[in-house]
């Protein structure tokens, strides 16, 4: 494996970390991680002995064959000044910030740089995240592969087109947030016919996950998995009119686009 540097080892970067260095996609020496706070970076060491920390992100850029950026968008320029002579023309730079363009990153480095520009998502602290690539020009078929190899160490990743990064924020990046509130409403709802809370998100939670894996390995339409648990009169075809009475549908639509349209402006 390259080595693979981390400039910030938040959530996200943390997240990251740990799905590389589970997946056994090479050695734990090879992956490299620069923090401001080296105490903040300890625990990583302590989970994982190989992985190499330092706080110099000048020497993490030499090193590195592969940097990846997981820091809050406004540090972007910053960071890329501070290490702009050591990205050589070898060496690919991928972005996980939001609303930072690959137009953005070419001109703080330079037009010759490999560029990655990716969208994952939180549950990739538990291993679930949703992953969209999209590679500048300079970045070959056969990296572009392994970086989806890095991403889906952690989930799952697809390559796209930059053009369709504002809709992946939508869809994807901000979507668990409203996957939150759908299961807390769920169990809101199930504790007001009297089920214990504990056990309403235990229900809740479990019936969107299994619903969504009906979703990602049947591969059938979700309009068809939901006609089949809507039986003529039954309960569950009450709950989806209740539904459609109150706009969930176009609510929901209405908040991809919200975020999409957020994401574009920043």
């Amino acid at each position: 494996m390259k080595k693979i540097g981390f400039i910030g080892a938040g959530n996200m970067g943390a997240a990251m970390i740990r799905g590389l260095a589970k997946a056994n996609l090479g050695k734990e020496e090879d992956i490299l991680v620069c923090g401001r706070d080296m105490e903040k970076l300890k625990p990583l060491k302590t989970e994982f002995n190989g992985i190499q920390l330092t706080t110099d992100i000048a020497q993490l850029a030499e090193q590195a064959d592969i940097i990846i950026i997981s820091v809050k968008p406004y540090t972007i320029p910053e960071i890329l000044t501070a290490v702009k002579d050591k990205i050589t023309p070898e060496k690919i730079v991928i972005s996980v910030a939001a609303g930072v363009t690959i137009k953005d990153l070419e001109e703080l480095t330079s037009t010759e740089t490999k560029i990655v520009r990716v969208m994952p998502n939180t549950p990739a602290l538990v291993g679930e995240a949703m992953s969209s690539i999209s590679p500048n020009s300079n970045v070959t078929a056969e990296e572009t592969a392994h970086i989806s190899t890095i991403f889906s160490s952690f989930g799952k990743a697809e390559v796209v087109a930059e053009n369709l990064m504002d809709a992946v924020v939508g869809v994807s990046g901000s979507s668990p947030a409203y996957v939150y509130m759908f299961i807390e409403a769920l169990a809101d709802g199930a504790v007001l016919n009297g089920m214990p809370r504990d056990k309403a998100y235990k229900f809740a939670a479990q019936a969107v996950l299994g619903a969504a894996k009906m979703v990602l390995e049947t591969g059938e339409h979700p309009g068809k998995l939901k006609d089949m648990v809507t039986s003529p009169g039954g309960t569950t075809i009450e709950a989806v009119k209740s539904l459609e009475d109150t706009g969930f549908r176009s609510s929901v639509i209405s908040a991809v686009q919200a975020a999409a349209n957020k994401n574009s402006s920043m």
